[in-house]
């Protein structure tokens, strides 16, 4: 029971950690480290609750996640080097990644670049209307309405992530049941 509970924090905590870090891009166009290197020591804590727990079911190999961060860090990277992706937001897909499989990994990049997607239209939409009235300066609204093309991926990231942790089955009974 106690590996339950803890592994349940470490989803939890991963995920407050991206609700953080989609506040703060939305804020501030920033999202601090702190946020990614939470989500990568929530993933440590929940692997190894897995593997203590030594259930078929919910152990896999390592180094799936692994390979999982080593290609987001390599397509986001890119991104980054036409500069169509922050750092940050390369660091926190990067970490978010090491939560799958290969084989659950493109649903993660679906919905993270489907949410891009969605965010990338709100942004056109804001910024050729100007719909808010006076908006946090500094803030993602402010900068748009102000001229700047910006996007808070950080916002896709971590919708992408809830909606795979959700896809992968962290949350069924059936995965959870493992731990009993």
């Amino acid at each position: 029971m106690f590996l339950l509970v803890l592994f349940l924090f470490s989803i939890f905590l991963a995920l407050g950690a991206g609700v953080l870090s989609a506040l703060s891009d939305l804020r501030g166009m920033t999202i601090p480290n702190i946020y990614s290197f939470i989500v990568i020591v929530s993933f440590l804590i929940a692997y190894a609750s897995l593997w203590v727990n030594g259930s078929e079911k919910a152990v896999w190999p390592f180094a799936a996640h692994l390979l999982s961060g080593v290609l987001t860090f390599s397509i986001t990277a890119l991104l980054f080097s036409f500069r169509t992706l922050g750092a940050a937001d390369s660091k926190l897909a990067t970490s978010y990644a090491l939560w799958f499989r290969l084989s659950d990994l493109p649903l993660f990049l679906a919905y993270m670049t489907f949410a891009g997607g969605l965010v990338a239209v709100a942004a056109l939409v804001i910024r050729r209307r100007k719909p808010f009235k006076s908006p946090r300066e500094g803030s993602w609204v402010y900068r748009l309405q102000n001229g700047e093309s910006k996007v808070p991926y950080g916002v896709a990231i971590f919708a992408g992530a809830l909606a795979a942790f959700l896809k992968a089955g962290y949350f069924r009974g059936d995965f959870l049941s493992a731990f009993l």
